[in-house]
């Protein structure tokens, strides 16, 4: 992705700048898996937020102070984030807890979903777990119900390790091709339809990394791709955007 202002705090050591410079690089991840669960008939995320950083001028001699705070039932639209504040803010005024909040990607200082007890992402969480105890990392576990692992291996995809395919496209993706099939043949009269913003099925999907859907719907041939969002994108340019590498080709050789 391509480089971007990171909103820090004076004193953020360089490990924690990293690990923000991380987790928005690897956002597109977060969101895939977040975008699957919302079609799920039975939940399986057992934690799924964001945490961003706010800001706000405090007094006019000072810097501005920074608040790192989480932010759940998150949604992404290709440029920016929304969600609902989920903490209490320690200094700042200017958002309070359940405010729901809409910020660009650049904002955002970590991610984290957790499935079968196990977690992806947390890279503020994962270096600040590095300078504990064995017993300390163990109790800070506890305190959250998951098993963080190996604060030095942050994995950004379901079962990567077991599955490194997995890194490519999300296995729902491909195990729903048959689905998406027989949706594209019974509602072809619907699904090229734009939302209030501008977007269509392709966009979101496109958006959301799934190549198999992306396919299926480029091949129904009722998509114009060159149809623009209402910020003027269209389906490639979030692909570039986002650096989804394996649907580039699907949407440029169409």
């Amino acid at each position: 992705m391509t480089n971007q202002e990171i909103f820090f705090a004076k004193g953020d050591s360089p490990e924690m700048l990293e690990a923000f410079r991380k987790a928005q690089e690897t956002f597109k991840y977060y969101w895939r898996e977040v975008s699957w669960e919302y079609r799920r008939i039975i939940p399986a995320l057992e934690v799924a937020c964001v945490k961003v950083a706010f800001t706000q001028q405090l007094a006019d001699d000072e810097e501005p102070t920074v608040e790192h705070m989480w932010i759940n039932n998150v949604s992404f639209d290709g440029d920016e984030i929304s969600g609902t504040l989920v903490n209490e803010p320690q200094q700042l005024t200017n958002v309070q807890l359940n405010d729901e909040v809409t910020v660009p990607l650049r904002q955002i200082s970590d991610w984290l979903f957790a499935i079968m007890g196990k977690t992806y992402g947390g890279f503020t969480i994962q270096a600040m777990r590095s300078l504990m105890s064995e017993d300390a990392r163990k109790a800070h576990d506890e305190a959250w119900g998951v098993d963080f692992g190996d604060f030095e291996e942050v994995l950004w995809a379901y079962e990567q390790k077991e599955h490194p395919e997995n890194l490519e496209e999300h296995p729902m993706s491909r195990s729903m091709k048959d689905q998406w099939l027989k949706f594209v043949q019974n509602d072809s009269d619907e699904i090229t339809n734009q939302d209030e913003y501008g977007y269509n099925l392709l966009h979101r999907e496109v958006v959301a990394g799934n190549a198999t859907s992306v396919e299926i719907l480029i091949n129904s041939g009722y998509f114009d791709l060159q149809v623009k969002t209402n910020q003027g994108k269209t389906a490639l340019d979030f692909a570039h955007q986002l650096e989804w590498s394996h649907i580039i080709p699907l949407l440029e050789n169409n």
